[in-house]
């Protein structure tokens, strides 16, 4: 019934915005062209609503593979192109309230709404294009940790990424330029903090050519994974043989001692998008202690909300999911919502580090602005 509701709320909301959108621009053509009709303007955002919606809902569909594919891109770029319209024009409605309230002479001019319209058209244009550009690019960012007491292990190369979602638009044609920069960086150690699929397994592609470029991954301890919240669901029986093919060492509630150096603990996320096969998530004290208090303790969680679960007992939190908001304005929202959305973070001296990426991927549009992905370098000291 919950899942109906948010349905039955999500179609009110985008059948609201398309509606909002058809009379803003119809607005403007009328300005320069007298005879359109508001009926061809509906049509043209209706269609572009929908392909936002198949977007989503792609790999369902009972289509060849390669047509679901298609749909999946036209869709998902129509996604950002329909978002920056609608915040555009909504940032112009707002500028212009009290203009319009005050009824100054360029409100009232014949040609004013066009005039916005183009603004708008213009703006969402520019802003997509360094969106969907910007997306290409991975950055490199690197942290520094001290960890007084411990072992140092700083001539060890942590590297991390989060929120591959492979499977997502453009994912797979990226992939191979990824494994090359996380090879670059001579890791020893490549940590996977979640999502790193986009829910559904059969949204992949081809899965043998990103198999074939996963077994690329070159590190001296191996490559270690959690679960995020798309990396469940039907197909995640299929997810988690993948990763075991890869020679992803994927850890669900349990963790490893690498090199006899560091503890590295993986968790299951808190809400996953469906059901894990046949994991469920625990307290760490259920299937962790410590035993070596001199021994540096990393934990995998995909949320960065979850880190007030977590004491003194562990040194490192590695976390994703927040995307950092992903696009503008969104990385406002995620900042409100999120203790810490981005970057390093540690509470008080006694409270573990925290290290939230934005991603190496994204979700949904093929877009970032205002953030950027990136692949995070880590050296741990006791210094």
């Amino acid at each position: 019934m919950a899942f109906v509701l948010v349905i039955v709320v999500m179609l009110s909301l985008l059948a609201g915005a398309t509606y909002y959108l058809s009379h803003r621009f119809y607005g403007g053509l009328v300005a320069f062209f007298s005879t359109v009709k508001f009926w061809p303007v509906l049509l043209v955002f209706t269609v572009l609503t929908l392909l936002v919606i198949l977007g989503f809902a792609h790999s369902m569909l009972p289509l060849p593979k390669a047509v679901n594919h298609i749909i999946g891109i036209i869709g998902n770029y129509c996604m950002g192109i329909v978002l920056y319209l609608l915040v555009f024009t909504l940032i112009a409605d707002l500028v212009f309230i009290i203009p319009r309230l005050l009824k100054l002479a360029f409100t009232t001019h014949r040609l004013f709404k066009g005039f916005v319209a183009i603004g708008v058209i213009v703006a969402t244009l520019v802003t997509s294009v360094y969106g969907f550009v910007n997306a290409r690019q991975i950055d490199h960012v690197s942290y520094k940790i001290n960890l007084q007491g411990k072992k140092d292990i700083s001539d060890l190369n942590i590297v991390m990424i989060s929120d591959l979602h492979l499977g997502a638009v453009g994912s797979e044609s990226r992939l191979e330029n990824i494994v090359a920069k996380i090879n670059s960086l001579k890791p020893d150690i490549v940590c996977i903090a979640g999502d790193f699929f986009d829910t559904d397994f059969g949204a992949i592609n081809n899965p043998d050519a990103a198999l074939k470029t996963l077994l690329k991954l070159d590190c001296t301890y191996g490559t270690y994974a959690c679960l995020g919240n798309h990396d469940a669901g039907e197909t995640s029986a299929k997810m988690t043989d993948f990763l075991s093919k890869a020679n992803i060492k994927l850890l669900s509630e349990e963790y490893t001692v690498i090199d006899n150096r560091l503890v590295l603990i993986g968790r299951l996320d808190s809400a996953p998008i469906g059901k894990y096969d046949g994991v469920a998530r625990k307290k760490v004290s259920d299937f962790f202690e410590v035993t070596d208090p001199l021994m540096p303790v990393i934990v995998m969680d995909h949320n960065p909300a979850n880190i007030d679960e977590y004491n003194g007992d562990i040194d490192l939190i590695l976390s994703g999911h927040t995307h950092k908001g992903q696009i503008f304005p969104a990385n406002l929202v995620t900042k409100m919502i999120y203790t810490v959305d981005y970057g390093h973070y540690q509470k008080d001296y006694n409270s573990p580090h925290v290290i939230v990426s934005s991603g190496i991927g994204y979700w949904g549009m093929p877009m970032r602005v205002g953030t950027d992905c990136e692949i995070v370098s880590i050296q741990i000291s006791s210094k």
